[in-house]
């Protein structure tokens, strides 16, 4: 059994003002720091950079990246790094963010011989890259702490880089950072992370012992803190406990990989530049019941870390579809449209979609259950 993660974790909010500690700890005094244009027009960039500039580390913002990044914007992000001849960098905001920081410290290092081609898979990397600090500004993705990076490719289907060497030096939890996050990307967020944990929980490869502690205790604060942050935005203990419970759930799916749900949200997030946390709650309970058959012990000892009074005295059956009614509850609560047609996907790109998720091979070997480009083609009519 093997559990990797991030070497140093430090959650306190106003941590993200503490950033050039953390960079000169990691002897860096040139960053670019990769975020987006919503992240600055948000100013929580502001602070952090006026400390850089006086703690006297030079920092160079780039915030060309958009939603699921693209081969283009990693690779043209990776060629400003180093035209700067930087020596470090930092991921500032959500999921897309993280991600290209994560090959841009790849890419941007002096001795690396590899293209972004080269990389995609498992463990392909062979070179070394930048010092690396992560600072999450949503509660979902897990990016901070796991070893995987998502690209859009050219032809518009969606690929990973998995690898050991993708795992930051440093990640920063300030939940300040989170207090004003709208409240559809709250929710969406929010099943992101649960998802996450749900997957990796019961995930037909590498789940052990360390993987599963993180995931319940994910599942534990989400659960409690989701609707507390809906209802209020500027819950700073719930934003803590869902900014805690995201990385948890991203530490457990580092290591026990993400499985059918994901591999049936890459596609619409391909095709048709959905957000990621909102494509796994498209898709998340019509994939739960799917592999009922195949999972229901696993689901049900999740409920009873939920809900124990609950689950007590109920079969095993019955345990686990609690949890999909569960899950299904924090769904609608949360006002997500759960229809694709919703969201503007088309009757007639359904075949197209199963056979982009059945592409996804990377997932698909975690799923509890075997699943077909029939059974694929199935669950998104049924959501459609």
């Amino acid at each position: 059994m093997n559990f990797n993660t991030v070497a140093q974790l430090s959650v306190h909010n106003g941590e993200s003002l503490k950033l050039s500690q953390h960079l000169k700890a990691l002897s860096v005094q040139n960053v670019l720091v990769v975020s987006d244009q919503g992240i600055l027009a948000a100013g929580l960039l502001d602070a952090p950079l006026t400390r850089l500039k006086r703690e006297g580390v030079k920092a160079t913002l780039d915030t060309s990246v958009q939603s699921d990044p693209s081969e283009h914007t990693i690779l043209a992000l990776a060629q400003h790094a180093r035209q700067l001849k930087i020596d470090g960098v930092v991921g500032f905001g959500g999921g897309s963010s993280m991600d290209a920081a994560k090959l841009v410290a790849l890419l941007a290092h002096p001795d690396q011989n590899q293209t972004i081609e080269q990389m995609y898979g498992v463990n392909q990397i062979t070179g070394s890259r930048l010092p690396l600090v992560q600072v999450p500004t949503t509660a979902g993705t897990g990016s901070e702490v796991t070893p995987v990076a998502i690209v859009t490719r050219p032809d518009q289907t969606k690929s990973g880089v998995v690898s050991a060497k993708l795992i930051a030096d440093i990640a920063l939890l300030d939940a300040s950072l989170t207090l004003g996050l709208p409240r559809h990307i709250t929710a969406e967020t929010g099943i992101d992370a649960m998802v996450h944990a749900i997957e990796a929980y019961t995930s037909k490869r590498l789940k052990n012992p360390i993987s599963d502690m993180h995931a319940i205790k994910a599942l534990q604060l989400i659960h409690k803190a989701l609707p507390k942050t809906l209802k209020n935005g500027a819950d700073q203990a719930a934003r803590s406990d869902m900014l805690l419970g995201a990385c948890l759930a991203g530490q457990a799916f580092a290591n026990a990989p993400v499985a059918a749900v994901h591999a049936l949200a890459y596609p619409l997030g391909a095709r048709y530049h959905l957000a990621h946390g909102l494509t796994n709650a498209l898709v998340l309970i019509k994939v739960l019941e799917f592999n009922l058959s195949h999972a229901s012990s696993l689901y049900a000892e999740l409920f009873a870390a939920l809900e124990p009074d609950q689950a007590r005295g109920q079969s095993v059956e019955k345990q686990a579809a609690m949890l999909i009614e569960l899950l299904q509850t924090h769904i609608s609560e949360s006002g997500i449209k759960t229809r694709l047609r919703d969201h503007g996907v088309l009757e007639e790109d359904l075949g197209g979609l199963a056979r982009d998720a059945m592409q996804q091979t990377r997932l698909l070997i975690n799923k509890p259950r075997e699943l077909s480009e029939a059974d694929a083609r199935r669950i998104y009519a049924e959501v459609w």
